[in-house]
């Protein structure tokens, strides 16, 4: 932040010496980079620049300065300047109308109309004071606007009314391509992207970045339009950095301007803009957008605040500190009620008040201590969760990646829910890849084909990390879909043994984390899968398990097939830990019985295991899968589904006749359900 001293010290109750200034800014975290004594200026006067960090924008100001100087010395007090404007009997909306067609990117909008100004050079004072920290004069009217900027932070704009088409404003995105002459001369096509203030037919400034050419005010000014507006901190940056222009109105909008300060601003504008060049100001404002915020009430801990920054301070001191920065401390038992002026963006939550107690109670107060004492917590369920989760996918050979949150769209839109839309950013540094994922899996894909591309087989991979979509069906505010997803992706020699390996992974991994939870496999239909399977745990869905098809490999160029997994990670991290019944290893022997049977192709393993399981085999202990043959002599559509069943009998030693009447009603029911025809 440039300032002059000189100018600073309007703002103080007792003027401040240059070092009196540099060192309380120096303490209170505003590191003073440069100090130049000017020449020619009565009395003398001396340029200071000082590192804000970018969440102090109040500081962007010299008020904002000031009020930082002045608490840090007791014996100087803040003096806000005296605003009082007088109107006419013409009502501002009679003479000119606003449009907000972008409340998202302009939040509020407000406009005054002053008539009859007489533009010429500026005073003396007013020259000095914007010369003293390097800006030029341009005149009375354009300086006022500097001035304010530098004084209280909020960036305005003055338009000539009677270059206005429509003598109107209207606030909206512009059109692609449409063109734009800045104030400094340059020439610049938009992107519809950009928030614009234009008149009836044409953009006259980039909202927050620069003023256009053909409205400017000149000495033939007469009538003009005072603008004061809040923009969104992002758009500002974005379309600033797309454009290549800058301004010290586009680096208080990056940082975020005060709300109240709005009106505030465009009151002492006017005012000086009168005072220098005369005119009438109609009656009223016209406002479009947001109501002034209130200020925000934050609860502070006294003790709280003393273990963090290990000092005994009391409540009437921590209170004296904040009070000094305008920020209203009442005690209330063992807590202050701290009310935080709107310009204060940067405090949001109770640590930012006690880094404010710190910062104004001075860092070298605060003694250092030789030890630090740690409190031994235990690890979080969550944490172990994603740790055991991981440790089983590793030890069955996959590799873990970080890969990035971005995709091509053309791959990204394979993978987007059914029902939603992707969700991507107009950042023009993301001009291949601006969809955030909406699956993990094109990203391990992708991190596939750099494997291939180095002739690496065999390749295994997982990711845990958050997937986006957005859903139409709700409001624009919450709308965007976001949860954090396990994706697996394997290479395939064998399709049949891929789904096998890949299913026994996801059961693994279930039984591991929540023990005897109930885990379901049901055949389905998925865009980039051709042979797929939906995965739900204890009744809920939790994702998709199978085969990528071809189209979509060949998407991603791979020439290896894979088998891949899309799963919710939540559900899966909140079964654990596992809940797990123990028993005694059984005396009595058990009879395995192995089972071959032919069925159509279309036949699923689940209907074969639930008719199996709906016979209710008074001895069996379980039931496996073992394997699946297609093939001469077996005819085309038909397969042949081997399965074994274990019998047992806890009380005594099972004899074979008592097995054989249970398989025969297992085959049976086989028979009449599915169609099966026993092999074996």
């Amino acid at each position: 932040m440039k300032l002059s001293l000189n100018w600073l010290n309007r703002y103080l109750s007792a003027p401040a010496s240059q070092e009196q200034v540099c060192t309380l800014l120096g303490q209170q975290g505003f590191p003073i980079e440069e100090v130049e004594q000017l020449d020619g200026v009565p009395g003398g006067d001396v340029f200071i620049d000082a590192e804000v960090t970018s969440n102090r924008s109040d500081c962007l100001s010299h008020i904002g300065m000031a009020r930082e100087v002045a608490a840090g010395a007791p014996d100087l007090e803040l003096k806000q300047p005296q605003i009082s404007i007088a109107e006419s009997d013409t009502a501002v909306d009679s003479l000119t109308s606003v449009t907000n067609d972008d409340t998202d990117l302009c939040p509020v909008y407000t406009a005054r109309v002053i008539q009859g100004v007489k533009v010429g050079p500026s005073p003396k004072w007013l020259v000095d004071c914007l010369e003293a920290i390097g800006l030029r004069s341009v005149n009375n009217v354009v300086d006022v606007t500097n001035f304010v900027l530098m004084e209280m932070g909020q960036p305005l704009h003055t338009f000539d009314m009677d270059k206005l088409d429509g003598g109107k404003i209207v606030v909206r995105r512009a059109t692609k391509g449409e063109e734009f002459t800045a104030i400094d001369g340059t020439k610049h096509k938009l992107a519809d992207s950009m928030l614009v203030i234009a008149d009836a037919s044409k953009p006259r400034t980039v909202a927050g970045v620069m003023g256009g050419l053909d409205s400017e005010v000149t000495d033939s000014t007469t009538n003009i339009l005072l603008e004061s507006a809040r923009f969104d901190q992002l758009s500002v940056r974005t379309t600033s950095r797309r454009m290549k222009l800058s301004s010290d109105s586009s680096y208080r909008f990056e940082r975020g301007v005060d709300p109240r300060g709005v009106e505030i601003a465009s009151q002492r504008a006017a005012q000086l803009i009168m005072e220098l060049a005369g005119g009438t100001l109609a009656k009223g404002v016209i406002r479009v957008g947001e109501d002034e915020p209130q200020p925000k009430v934050i609860a502070l801990r006294i003790k709280r605040c003393n273990d963090l920054m290990g000092v005994t301070l009391t409540p009437e001191v921590m209170a004296g500190l904040l009070n000094s920065l305008t920020l209203d401390a009442e005690i209330d038992g063992d807590q202050l009620n701290v009310t935080v002026p709107t310009y204060r963006s940067d405090i949001q939550r109770e640590v930012d008040l006690i880094e404010e107690v710190a910062r104004m109670y001075g860092m070298a107060n605060i003694p250092v201590n030789d030890k630090i004492t740690l409190q031994v917590r235990p690890s979080q369920e969550n944490l172990k969760a994603r740790k055991r989760l991981a440790q089983i996918l590793t030890a069955h050979g996959y590799c873990e990646t970080m890969t990035f949150s971005f995709v091509d769209p053309k791959r990204g839109m394979l993978f987007v829910p059914k029902g939603n839309q992707p969700l991507e950013i107009g950042d023009e540094r993301r001009k291949a890849e601006p969809m955030l994922r909406p699956s993990i899996l094109p990203s391990l894909m992708v991190c596939r084909k750099g494997n291939q591309d180095v002739g690496n087989a065999d390749v295994k991979l997982f990711e845990t990390a958050s997937v986006w979509s957005r859903d139409p069906r709700k409001s624009d505010s919450d709308n965007i879909v976001e949860h954090r997803e396990l994706g697996m992706l394997a290479d395939v020699s064998n399709p049949q043994l891929a789904l096998r390996a890949m299913r026994g992974m996801i059961t693994e991994l279930v039984e591991r984390l929540g023990g005897d939870a109930k885990l379901e496999f049901t055949a389905t239909d998925m865009p980039c899968f051709s042979d797929a399977l939906a995965v739900t745990v204890n009744g809920k869905s939790v994702g998709v398990m199978g085969l990528i098809d071809k189209a979509t490999q060949d998407a991603f160029d791979l020439q290896t097939p894979v088998i891949g997994a899309s799963l919710v990670l939540q559900p899966l991290i909140d079964l654990y830990p596992a809940q797990r019944l123990v028993g005694a290893l059984s005396r009595y022997p058990a009879i395995e019985r192995d089972l071959s049977v032919l069925v159509k192709d279309e036949v699923t393993w689940d209907q074969i295991q639930a008719e199996v399981l709906a016979t209710r085999p008074q001895f069996m202990e379980s039931l496996d899968f073992v394997t699946t043959y297609r093939g001469k002599p077996i005819p085309k559509g038909i397969k042949s589904v081997s399965l074994r069943l274990t019998f047992r009998d806890e009380q005594s030693t099972l004899r074979h006749e008592q097995v054989d009447g249970q398989m025969k009603s297992v085959m049976e029911a086989l028979t009449n359900k599915v169609g099966a025809e026993i092999r074996a």
